[in-house]
């Protein structure tokens, strides 16, 4: 293992950022009343000096530095409502299909999710915006998403999986109270 970061540290390595970055979706695993579940949503990172993160994304700066994912559901969705309650936790793994398994790469996660409002919403908008500018460029899916719930992923711990740089190759970070 390449190492573990903790809380002490400024938050996910550049490495982890990096690869945040270079995906736009989340398979988010939750617990309902149902039993497990997982879906698959688009995301745009936000905060913590993140390069696709553009303002805050989230309530206050945590130990991610402000990192935060944020993606768009309706609360009427099996997941919008065992979101509802706030501060849910989940799992959640990011990865692009159809990679070779000798430069596999992904990241696996643990964090909690929280449907955002107000000043909160509209930089969380502005980071969703900024990442998927095919948005902004049809009227009818910018008026649908403006009025769609904006929700924050706010890791707690995080994993990196790069076979690219040696088989089996991890990078860890983790909140002090989090453990891997």
């Amino acid at each position: 293992m390449h190492g573990m970061r903790n809380a002490a540290d400024s938050g996910p390595s550049e490495e982890i950022r990096a690869a945040l970055d270079a995906h736009s979706t989340v398979t988010l695993a939750y617990v309902d009343a149902d039993g497990p579940q997982a879906c698959a949503v688009f995301y745009a990172v936000a905060g913590g000096g993140a390069g696709g993160g553009a303002g805050g994304g989230g309530g206050g700066e945590g130990t991610t530095g402000g990192l935060s994912l944020v993606f768009v559901t309706s609360p009427a969705t099996r997941h919008g409502r065992a979101l509802l309650a706030g501060d849910v936790p989940v799992a959640f793994t990011a990865q692009r299909d159809g990679q070779e398994w000798t430069a596999l790469t992904g990241l696996q996660g643990r964090g909690a999710c929280r449907r955002l409002d107000g000043a909160e919403r509209a930089a969380a908008w502005d980071a969703y915006r900024s990442r998927f500018p095919y948005v902004e460029r049809s009227e009818r899916l910018r008026q649908a998403m403006e009025r769609a719930d904006l929700w924050e992923l706010r890791p707690r711990w995080l994993r990196l999986v790069d076979n690219g740089r040696g088989f089996g190759h991890k990078s860890e970070w983790c909140e002090a109270s989090e453990g891997p």
